[in-house]
């Protein structure tokens, strides 16, 4: 049984990560958007797509694309300050989850500047050169490798299955399922 809550662990924090990054990335453009004056149109967070948000107008779409992975990669940072040490299961998912951000931000930044897919296109075509996308993921990556780094070795917590709290791992899932339905509730394809 223990191998199973493992199990269910690690997929419903891996999942939970992907849904959850996607939404502090997105209200990192909604920030944007507010603080230029801009209108958002739609945000898209459903579990089925990748996520956007189109702001029309946009007066300054530089501050709001930007925004997107700035805020997506600091704000997890600041949520794993704000949890006690007194609180190990929490702190350790939560500095998971800021990794997980930092390398998902930094890749999607980095690497999408090549073929200027998303945001990424949208941050070349408004002026920014494509060596800050680069420097970008070059300083988020390492960080978040260096956070996960910090956690322990992988093939400990596969090793020993009894690391994982049954109870902890079904408020996880639970976290999981409530963010999935929300996801499909509030959100338009």
């Amino acid at each position: 049984m223990e191998r199973l809550h493992q199990v269910l662990f690690v997929v419903s924090v891996l999942a939970l990560s992907w849904f959850a990054m996607m939404a502090i990335h997105e209200l990192g453009h909604i920030a944007g958007a507010i603080a230029t004056g801009g209108t958002v149109q739609k945000v898209v967070l459903h579990p089925l797509t990748i996520s956007r948000t189109d702001v029309s107008p946009n007066p300054s779409p530089l501050v709001v694309v930007w925004l997107g992975p700035i805020i997506g990669s600091v704000l997890p940072i600041i949520i794993c300050g704000l949890i006690p040490k007194r609180f190990p299961l929490v702190r350790n998912t939560a500095i998971f989850f800021a990794g997980f951000c930092l390398v998902a931000n930094g890749a999607y930044i980095a690497i999408g500047s090549f073929e200027q897919i998303g945001d990424c296109g949208v941050m070349l075509r408004a002026g920014s050169p494509q060596w800050t996308l680069i420097l970008f993921g070059a300083f988020t990556i390492p960080i978040g490798i260096l956070l996960w780094h910090r956690l322990g070795s992988v093939q400990e917590f596969l090793s020993d299955s009894n690391r994982v709290d049954p109870g902890f791992t079904y408020t996880v899932l639970g976290a999981l399922i409530v963010t999935v339905g929300l996801e499909f509730l509030i959100s338009q394809k």
